[in-house]
């Protein structure tokens, strides 16, 4: 078990879209943060299933930080 970091952002459309910094290419969405968080699992599972298919190196967790910065608008 690893523990990876993942991003969830709503769109402009009320979507929320996920990614696994750590993993390139690995996205998801869903209609709910929570259906998100689940086919965002869902989906880390399937891409280190063919990333070990191909005999690919298991990218390793990596520290994802978020901050908040005034702009002017």
């Amino acid at each position: 078990m690893a523990l990876y970091s993942i991003v969830i952002e709503q769109d402009e459309d009320g979507v929320y879209c996920a990614s696994i910094p750590a993993l390139p290419g690995c996205y998801s969405n869903g209609e709910t943060h929570e259906q998100t968080l689940a086919n965002i699992k869902e989906a880390a599972a399937l891409h280190l299933d063919v990333l070990r298919e191909h005999g690919d190196p298991i990218p390793p967790p990596r520290e994802v930080t978020v901050e908040d910065i005034d702009i002017a608008v």
